[in-house]
């Protein structure tokens, strides 16, 4: 029995939908089309796209959107009821910034959140089997290996590959903002395809368990070259020499390493240590580095500049405290003004009303999967919520450390796993529905967890 038998759209993902998961990190995220300022980058475009097809297939019958419940929709729709209420605020001029920049910065906002709801709702929708998650995963990681490999470029030769991609995008504009190269200590940090060296960090560190995931469970392409990208997502972790990416890395795979199959588990405790030895040989002051940056205190301007915002924030937030200035109005003209936390922005930008909303919105995806992972009973679906949950978990706790919805690859990739994490909870459910109480409840073998009442997880 498949799980997605019967259906007419299961195991085919959408080439646009393919296509914009792998444009996130093709096309650089500096380049826009000049009307639409910084919301007009290509997977942007594609995004809108997707969301203008989801809504057109809802009004002609094409689908029923109803059915397809998960946790991810309920933040969704808080973010959406936050984000109204503190856009309503601002045009009606009750946050006394309603000014032509503000509110261009907060129509910007809401296109992000159009796009990002069109990957949310449609990835939950259209995966509906282990192959159709394996097909959309191919396409995610392949962006993902491109940025790497721009990653080690950076790093080994100090030239930017994405340079050269700007040039073939005739129609574009520069729209700046990025960051490819930065030092620390006697390294320099590279962004890859991304905005900024913590972005890639935190990015790739999300990313790692689906890579394993895929390399465990894929049985297309060469399991030399699946493992090869995960090894160039962990370098590229490192080559940031970013706390954050560190902070994700660990915590990803803390949550990701249980839901392994007891053989890869046991692997993944050898192979790990080994790993991660390997690459701080390989980088010579790598940990030196790394552990003056945990260390370095109130010392390192990065740090001092966090918390010396914190009064700032406060002062902020008790002049409009339920609604906000306005979302994605906060833009400080001074870089040590920047807030590196996505949460504290949220706080000055939506008031606390915006604040509990983003954080359902970026935790409350990340915790249901891990629940909806404790009861998969089979091992390739327990794997992949469970590394959907883990990367999950790594953007929400991460966003603690930068202000992550303003970084335009992670704010398009955080609503991919949201997303699959909708699509997973829904197959888990589907699953126990298939067991039946008895078989949901009693103590199984390995062999039975591996593939209970022979259901089969591939077309």
């Amino acid at each position: 029995m498949d799980l997605g038998a019967g259906s007419p759209t299961a195991g085919k993902i959408p080439l646009v939908l393919r296509a914009l998961v792998f444009s996130i990190f093709f096309f650089p995220a500096n380049m826009v089309l000049k009307p639409m300022g910084a919301a007009g980058t290509v997977p942007m475009l594609l995004a809108l796209v997707v969301f203008i097809l989801w809504v057109c297939s809802s009004i002609f019958g094409l689908h029923d959107p109803v059915s397809f419940r998960h946790p991810g929709r309920i933040g969704l729709a808080l973010l959406w009821l936050g984000t109204c209420a503190s856009y309503v605020a601002l045009y009606i001029g009750l946050t006394g910034g309603s000014t032509s920049v503000a509110r261009a910065a907060a129509d910007r906002w809401l296109i992000l959140l159009l796009a990002s709801a069109g990957i949310i709702l449609v990835t939950a929708e259209v995966v509906r089997t282990i192959n159709d998650a394996l097909m959309l995963v191919r396409a995610l990681l392949a962006g993902a290996f491109f940025c790497c490999l721009v990653a080690v470029v950076q790093f080994v030769f100090r030239i930017n590959p994405m340079d050269w991609m700007q040039l073939g995008m005739p129609g574009f504009t520069d729209n700046g903002g990025d960051t490819p190269f930065q030092a620390r200590g006697a390294f320099v940090r590279v962004s890859g395809s991304t905005f900024h060296s913590i972005e890639l960090g935190v990015v790739c560190a999300m990313l790692l368990p689906l890579s394993v995931w895929r390399a465990l469970y894929d049985t297309t392409g060469k399991k030399w070259f699946h493992w090869t990208g995960t090894g160039l997502l962990v370098f590229s972790i490192a080559s940031t020499v970013s706390r954050s990416g560190t902070l994700g890395l660990v915590l990803g795979l803390g949550i990701f390493i249980p839901f392994l199959p007891v053989v890869a588990r046991r692997w993944a405790v050898v192979i790990a240590p080994l790993a991660i030895v390997g690459l701080f040989v390989g980088m010579p002051g790598l940990v030196g580095t790394l552990m003056g940056s945990f260390t370095v205190g109130d010392a390192d301007p990065s740090i001092s500049t966090r918390t010396d915002n914190y009064p700032r924030v406060a002062g902020m937030v008790d002049q409009h405290p339920l609604l906000g200035t306005g979302p994605g109005t906060y833009m400080p003209s001074d870089a040590r003004n920047i807030l590196d936390n996505q949460y504290l922005s949220s706080a000055v930008t939506m008031g606390i009303l915006g604040l509990i909303c983003v954080i359902v919105y970026l935790l409350m995806p990340g915790i249901a999967g891990v629940q909806a992972a404790r009861v998969a009973r089979s091992d390739a679906l327990k794997c992949l919520v469970g590394a959907v949950a883990a990367g999950g978990l790594v953007a929400g706790v991460c966003s603690l450390t930068f202000d992550s919805m303003s970084f335009p690859v992670f704010a398009l990739i955080y609503p991919v796993f949201v997303g699959l994490g909708g699509a997973g909870w829904i197959m888990v459910k589907r699953e126990m529905a298939l067991l039946g109480p008895y078989e949901r409840d009693r103590p199984t073998t390995k062999a039975a967890q591996s593939n209970p009442k022979g259901i089969q997880w591939t077309r």
